[in-house]
């Protein structure tokens, strides 16, 4: 098994050795709209002590087996990887978004008046789900049947939007995006913490939003970091 360096990108890491996700996002290390920085940039930015997180990440790694991605995505096809995006994360937030909205509402409604800070916390989610929403879709009609297509027939396939990159791009930005309402969640929220007063609902609230930013974290590092490369690569291949 390959050690893990203080030069090994956060992506890297993630993809060959999932268990380590945990370890990163308890650091507030971003591998996934962020995964292009090595370990010992990401810590230095964050001014995180490299070498605790370097010994708590070869710890986790022991419980991975290497070259597998939240246990199976780097084995996968293009459209077993394509199928398996939709059908564990993206249902996942068709079904969680409603929730965690009804939740939200529902202490807002209680708690607003002595805590204005929820009413923050509405504008943000609502923008975060404005984001997913039209991106899932855009997803699941466009890029996706492409790669597919692309990955099906391995000929060089002409497309009405031009290169395969051309929409990887405007995703990837899309995720950044994204990335960013996460971080305004986290600060909004404390990381998560419920207030001493709060009730059932809102620690139910804030237990799922942080569940909802790890799945995130886990759905946008598949895409940006082991499918959109692959799917360039693979376009590449099929031009020569």
């Amino acid at each position: 098994m390959s050690s893990i360096t203080r030069e090994m990108t956060l992506a890297e890491i993630v993809t060959r050795f999932p268990s380590t996700a945990r370890v990163l996002e308890g650091h507030e290390l971003d591998y996934c709209c962020g995964g292009q920085r090595s370990l010992a940039d990401a810590c230095q930015n964050s001014h995180v002590d490299l070498s605790v997180v370097t010994e708590e990440l070869k710890a986790a790694s022991q419980n991975t087996p290497p070259s597998e991605c939240g246990g199976e995505c780097s084995r996968m096809t293009l459209t077993e990887l394509c199928e398996h995006i939709e059908f564990t994360h993206h249902r996942y937030l068709r079904s969680e978004l409603p929730r965690l909205q009804a939740l939200l509402e529902k202490v807002v409604f209680a708690h607003g008046e002595r805590h204005p800070e929820l009413r923050q916390l509405v504008a943000v989610f609502k923008a975060l789900v404005a984001d997913l929403l039209p991106h899932m879709m855009k997803e699941e009609q466009v890029l996706f049947p492409a790669i597919r297509r692309m990955a099906d027939s391995r000929q060089l396939c002409e497309f009405s939007f031009g290169t395969i990159g051309n929409p990887i791009r405007m995703m990837e930005q899309e995720h950044d995006a994204v990335g960013e309402l996460l971080r305004t969640l986290r600060s909004l929220t404390g990381g998560y913490r419920a207030p001493s007063d709060a009730c059932a609902s809102w620690q139910q609230l804030f237990s799922g939003l942080h569940d909802l930013e790890k799945d995130l974290h886990l759905h946008i590092h598949k895409e940006n970091n082991v499918l959109f490369p692959a799917a360039a690569s693979l376009e590449a291949e099929t031009r020569r």
